[in-house]
């Protein structure tokens, strides 16, 4: 179990540092001096090690500047060694120092401290990390082109030559759209950045918590909100589709998340 908390804590905390730390070599530092102490103090020095090589291989396969060239597999690959970590491995009966002056209670029971570091590792994934996991699964499904760096559209695709003795088409202008000569304040909103996360969050404590009414809820109010956007997709389908990806994705992760934990606690 600790293992898995390492290791969703490694690989949160790098990516909470290389979105928001303003100098990222000293974030990174930073959080491995951090973890270090913390798998030291709590006889875990060897899992926190391998987290260590797991955050930065989570960095060179999930890039945040381009789209990632393995896809979601990372994300796959680390929930299956999160559950293999859980399974076979279990919680310890001895925490090191850290174990012989821990003590944390709630309202399910005493909370060891390799579960409170399971606990922490999957809210940390959860905000950033699980953003990275839901970009990838969209931009496998989104067909790239090439965009002009000075207007910030897609490039249109290349003109083909008419065929010998055939009738050139008859080229017809343009016609810019309304957006492009009024500027849309909401331009550079990024609330999905903000959403993602809390919905995430809400959804990790609503089930764990066992609230399943009210998380029904609220996964049906944000369809009903995004409904209108969605009824101007046209014939594409391209918005709907989108949006499905996007929310399924992010609310597996989370449901992933609070069954991990669960299983961990009851295990």
């Amino acid at each position: 179990m600790i293992i898995t908390g390492f290791i969703l804590l490694a690989v949160g905390a790098a990516d909470l540092v290389r979105q928001f730390a303003p100098r990222r070599w000293i974030g990174y530092l930073t959080a491995v001096v951090i973890l270090l102490l913390l798998g030291s103090v709590s006889d875990a020095l060897l899992p926190m090690l391998a987290a260590l090589a797991a955050g930065a291989l989570w960095l060179w396969c999930m890039p945040d500047d381009r789209p990632a060239p393995a896809g979601f597999w990372p994300a796959v690959l680390l929930g299956v060694i999160g559950i293999g970590g859980v399974i076979w491995f279990g919680e310890r009966t001895d925490a090191g120092l850290i174990g012989e002056v821990w003590m944390l209670r709630s309202p399910f029971g005493p909370i060891s401290f390799d579960l409170a570091v399971l606990v922490m590792g999957t809210g940390v994934f959860l905000l950033e990390s699980a953003n990275l996991v839901v970009r990838a699964a969209l931009d496998g499904e989104h067909t790239w082109r090439p965009v002009d760096p000075a207007s910030g559209t897609a490039v249109p695709e290349p003109a083909v030559a008419p065929a010998a003795g055939t009738t050139p088409a008859v080229a017809i202008p343009a016609v810019a759209p309304a957006s492009a000569t009024t500027p849309d304040p909401r331009g550079g909103f990024k609330g999905g950045r903000l959403i993602g996360p809390l919905e995430r969050v809400i959804v990790f404590l609503l089930t764990l918590a066992g609230a399943y009414p009210v998380l029904a809820a609220m996964l049906a109010a944000k369809g009903i909100v995004r409904f209108p956007e969605i009824s101007r997709d046209g014939e594409t389908g391209a918005r709907a589709e989108y949006f499905l990806v996007g929310s399924l994705v992010s609310w597996v992760i989370a449901l992933g998340a609070a069954f991990l934990v669960w299983w961990s606690a009851h295990s």
